[in-house]
C-alpha cells in the first residue's frame, strides 16, 4: 500500500486523477490537499468522501507550516502536484497569485519532499512553458528538448515550477518527474474553460464569446487519457525526465465552438467575437512519442468520442456547474471548513 498525496484534488485533472487512481489502484491510500479556491469543488469529491482509502484535507501548499504538519503525520509515500491556478485571463489580470501558488507553493512541496523522504515527487505541467507553433507549420510539434519560451504570466509560472522541480532533482537527488500536458476536457471541468462554458452558455442561449477568429489551434487530450500517463509514469517513468502527454486531437477553437452547438441543437448566431486576449499563443501540438516508446502510452479516446462524452456529462449534472455558477458551491465550501 502507498500513501499518495494528490495536491489540487478537488480541481478538474486532481479529482480525475484521485478517481482513477482509487479505481485501478484500491490498495493505495489517497490524501487530498486542496486550498479550495474558486476552482476547487468539494462537491466533485462528494461520492469518495466517506472512502476508507481517502482523506481530505483543506490547506494551501504555500502554507509551510500546513504542508509540514501534513507530511509529518500521512507520511506520504508519492506526491503529485495538480495545484495550480491555471486560467491565463486571470494570470495577466493579476500575476502575483500565480507566482504566490505555482512557484513557491511547488517550492514548499519539494522542501518538504526533501526533509521527509519520498518515493517520487510528479509535477504536473502544461505545454505551455513551450510558447506556441505557426498555424502554417503543421509539421512543427513540442518534444520533450523544445526550448522553454512562455507567453503568459500563467506559463512563466508554470515554467519556473519546472525549473525548480529540476534544480531540487540534481541538487538534493530529489526523485521527480515531470510531464507537460496538452489541453484537457472531460467531466468536472470549470465553466470558465472553452469547452465547458461553450456547453453551459448554450444551453442557457447566451453568446459564445470567442477570441478573435477563433483560428488558435489547440491539441485536446480527454482527461482519463491524462490520468492513466501520469499513473505510468509514476510506476516505470525514469527520474528526473519530462514527459509529454499529447492527444493528437489538434482542433480550431472556432470548429470546437461550432460541433458544440450542433450536438446540442444550437443556432451559430449564438457565437460572438470578442476582442483577442494579449499574448494569445496560436498553436499547441505536442509529439508524444517519447512516452509511448518508453512507457507504451497513447491516448484511446477519440475527440469525436470525447466530447460527446463530455457533452452528456454537462447535461446529466446540471446541478454541479449550476451551482458554480450560482455560487452555491463556495457557500457549501464554507460552511464545511470555514472555522477549520
Amino acid at each position: 500500500m502507498k500513501n499518495i498525496l494528490v495536491t489540487g484534488g478537488a480541481g478538474f485533472i486532481g479529482s480525475n486523477f484521485i478517481f482513477y487512481m482509487l479505481k485501478q489502484h484500491p490498495e493505495d491510500r489517497i490524501i487530498c490537499l486542496d486550498k479550495l479556491t474558486y476552482a476547487g469543488n468539494l462537491q466533485t469529491l462528494a461520492l469518495i468522501m466517506n472512502n476508507y482509502n481517502f482523506k481530505f484535507i483543506k490547506a494551501d501548499i504555500a502554507d509551510r507550516q500546513a504542508v509540514d504538519e501534513i507530511f509529518a503525520v500521512e507520511k506520504p509515500d508519492i506526491v503529485v502536484n495538480f495545484a495550480a491556478e491555471s486560467h491565463v485571463d486571470r494570470s495577466i489580470e493579476n500575476p502575483g497569485i500565480f507566482l504566490q501558488t505555482n512557484v513557491m507553493g511547488t517550492q514548499v512541496l519539494l522542501d518538504a519532499c526533501h526533509k521527509y523522504g519520498i518515493e517520487r515527487y510528479h509535477q504536473v505541467s502544461t505545454d505551455e512553458v513551450y510558447g506556441d507553433l505557426p498555424l502554417d507549420r503543421s509539421d512543427l510539434f513540442f518534444t520533450e528538448q523544445t526550448p522553454l519560451h512562455t507567453s503568459s504570466p500563467y506559463s512563466a509560472s508554470k515554467a519556473a515550477a519546472d525549473l525548480l522541480c529540476n534544480a531540487y532533482f540534481r541538487t538534493y537527488g530529489l526523485p521527480i518527474t515531470i510531464s507537460r500536458c496538452s489541453n484537457n476536457y472531460g467531466p468536472y471541468q470549470f465553466p470558465e474553460k472553452l469547452i465547458p462554458l461553450m456547453i453551459v452558455n448554450a444551453l442557457a442561449d447566451k453568446p459564445l464569446p470567442v477570441y478573435g477568429e477563433g483560428l488558435n489551434v489547440r491539441d485536446w487530450l480527454y482527461v482519463e487519457d491524462h490520468c492513466r500517463a501520469i499513473d505510468l509514469i509514476l510506476e516505470n517513468g525514469e527520474v528526473g525526465q519530462v514527459y509529454n502527454i499529447g492527444g493528437h486531437n489538434e482542433m480550431r477553437n472556432i470548429d470546437i465552438v461550432k460541433l458544440i452547438l450542433q450536438a446540442l441543437g444550437k443556432p451559430e448566431s449564438l457565437i460572438t467575437f470578442v476582442t483577442d486576449r494579449k499574448g494569445h499563443d496560436m498553436r499547441y501540438a505536442i509529439d508524444p512519442t517519447f512516452i509511448h516508446e518508453k512507457l507504451g502510452w497513447l491516448p484511446e479516446t477519440k475527440f469525436a468520442d470525447g466530447i460527446q462524452k463530455t457533452i452528456e456529462w454537462y447535461l446529466d449534472n446540471k446541478s454541479w456547474w449550476q451551482e458554480i455558477l450560482s455560487g452555491e458551491y463556495q457557500k457549501y465550501c464554507e460552511r464545511m471548513y470555514g472555522n477549520r
